[in-house]
């Protein structure tokens, strides 16, 4: 069965062919961060217009690369939610309009579940039951995971999300946008033991994880700071190379915990902060050979169609399938799949 992938919750409009004898047969993504660098950030309504541009083009690219026709495919699916609204319209539209004129089956994708998944494309594959850190700009969570659908929040950000906490942080040191991985690529030069900044949460017995206290002390640190230009610009360095450090910490503490708690043995970390080299290498290094770690290739931690394809794949096998009405779930908690 071959499925079209198509992903359209916020800034990336993304397609996907995926096979189920034969894997990942093509994808395409278009990152619209240069149209909203100039806004410092996410324009919804411009996101939807730039998906709507996207999305035919995209489908026309995967088919070439995958050598096939429209006639060949025998499902679409579609990224329901958790998005923007007028964001995910513009996916479940076409999804929605190209199903029905080829006759064929469509399913809703919960975009969460996408990432979750979304290491299975790699080999060697995690097997169920794993431990999955889902870490992005707008979640993180920890999420026991049974089987297909079959999933157990164990503990999630009670603020801000690890991704939100990078980006914030960036854009008060002025790094741009996005934030996230310039806050990164700075903290490089840095040296990470050089600002002391608090790993929240830590010490308590919960799961759950709190970031927005981490942002705060780190403006604050360089708010008091004093020197000259080149002391600075080191300062910064280190500041950056500090907090991520810090975060670093209490995610693979917390993840720790967790596969303690439930006696797992493999830890999934997927979402766009899995493509952070020091949580990688962290993750490698803290957990040893007793814990199986994996992740998406870089280029599937960010949204993609590849993870929604797969994902839809699966499911569709079970026979499920979405009604012919539109509807989008900008709010859809990942447990209620369940």
């Amino acid at each position: 069965m071959i499925t079209l992938g198509i992903e359209s919750s916020c800034d990336e409009t993304g397609l996907a062919l995926y096979c189920t004898d034969n894997g990942l047969l093509a994808h395409a993504l278009f990152s619209q961060v240069d149209l909203h660098a100039l806004y410092g950030g996410v324009v919804p309504e411009l996101a939807s217009r730039d998906h709507v541009k996207r999305l035919v083009p995209l489908t026309r690219q995967v088919c070439h690369s995958a050598s096939i026709t429209l006639s060949e495919i025998d499902a679409v699916a579609y990224t329901q939610g958790p998005g923007l609204a007028g964001a995910l319209l513009t996916g479940a539209m076409m999804a929605r309009g190209l199903a029905w004129a080829l006759q064929l089956p469509a399913l809703g994708v919960h975009h969460l579940e996408g990432h979750l998944l979304a290491p299975m494309l790699e080999t060697p594959a995690p097997c169920f039951p794993f431990l999955c850190l889902l870490v992005s700009g707008g979640h993180t969570q920890l999420v026991a995971v049974a089987g297909l659908g079959q999933y157990q929040l164990l503990g999630e950000s009670i603020d801000d999300a690890a991704g939100e906490a990078f980006d914030k942080t960036a854009k008060m040191l002025g790094l741009g946008y996005p934030g996230g991985p310039a806050l990164a690529a700075l903290a490089e030069k840095g040296d990470a033991s050089a600002v002391d900044l608090p790993r929240p949460m830590m010490n308590r017995n919960t799961l759950d994880f709190s970031f927005s206290g981490l942002k705060t002390a780190a403006i604050t640190r360089y708010k008091q700071f004093s020197g000259n230009a080149e002391q600075e610009s080191q300062f910064i360095a280190d500041l950056a190379a500090s907090f991520q450090q810090a975060v670093v910490d209490v995610l693979i503490g917390k993840s720790s915990k967790a596969l303690q708690r439930t006696g797992l043995q493999t830890l999934v970390i997927s979402g766009g902060v899995s493509a952070n080299s020091q949580l990688r290498k962290s993750a490698d290094e803290l957990l040893g050979a007793d814990v199986r770690v994996f992740y998406p290739r870089l280029e599937f931690c960010t949204d993609n169609g590849a993870m929604i394809a797969l994902a839809g794949a699966k499911r569709l096998l079970r026979g499920e399938k979405s009604d012919l009405s539109v509807s989008v779930k900008p709010r859809w908690p990942l447990e209620s799949l369940t």
